[in-house]
């Protein structure tokens, strides 16, 4: 088959999105019509710290990979914006101000023992996936941030209408990737669109993206599992 035109495969790579992107997800849906309890949404932000303490690993496992070095200066200022440098805060510890924000302390978020099962099983595997598939899957997998704007944008609003109980200082992080996310969204829609020139490729790309889909929105599954039958 013949490949997709750039805009032909952007608007496929989209459209999964619409689909599939974790914004869908009941317990999602719930956080913002304002129904978690304290200790849904006092778990959902413990397990999702999970992913966050490991996207650096995962990003660390495509910056190897990547075949230009003006990619690879591009690409480690992700590793930077999570781990942050001295002196000089990074998303994690964001997060750690939005744990504490919601009665977590930083050595509860750090106990590797509290992470859920299918959490752990899930961020494993998307770590494991960029450890192994090659350069360009590992970064089309990425493109979930294609739907994350909005999403973020929402959450901090609803957060502060529905939950007052959570300081709002703990919603820096989502108010950093605000502006951190457009120059990442557009290099990896360049390298994505850029390099999967061949339908195969192509097919390939949207494949990892929607491995990735699966992979928040499993997140999201076994937080509501846990959780959701106390409330």
């Amino acid at each position: 088959m013949d490949a997709w035109t750039a805009g032909e495969f952007e608007a496929r790579l989209r459209s999964i999105g619409e689909k599939r992107y974790h914004h869908l997800h009941p317990f999602n849906e719930r956080m913002h019509a304002g129904t978690l309890s304290e200790d849904e949404f006092r778990g959902w932000v413990r397990n999702r710290f999970y992913y966050q303490l490991n996207l650096p690993v995962k990003d660390a496992f495509i910056l190897t990979k990547l075949p230009g070095r003006d990619d690879r200066r591009r690409w480690i200022q992700r590793i930077i914006d999570h781990d942050g440098r001295t002196g000089d805060e990074g998303g994690l510890e964001k997060w750690v101000r939005l744990g504490e924000a919601v009665g977590l302390t930083r050595e509860q978020l750090f106990d590797d023992d509290t992470v859920l099962p299918g959490v752990r099983f899930a961020v494993d595997a998307y770590v494991d996936f960029c450890r192994r598939r090659p350069w360009l899957e590992s970064v089309a997998s990425a493109l979930t941030e294609l739907f994350a704007p909005d999403l973020l944008s929402r959450r901090i609003t609803d957060v502060r209408h529905h939950y007052p109980w959570i300081a709002t200082e703990g919603l820096d992080y989502f108010r950093a990737r605000l502006t951190q996310q457009p120059k990442d969204i557009a290099h990896l829609l360049e390298l994505v669109l850029t390099h999967a020139t061949t339908r195969e490729r192509q097919d390939a790309c949207a494949r990892a993206l929607e491995f990735k889909c699966d992979v928040l929105w499993s997140l999201l599954d076994a937080v509501q599992l846990a959780y959701s039958k106390s409330s």
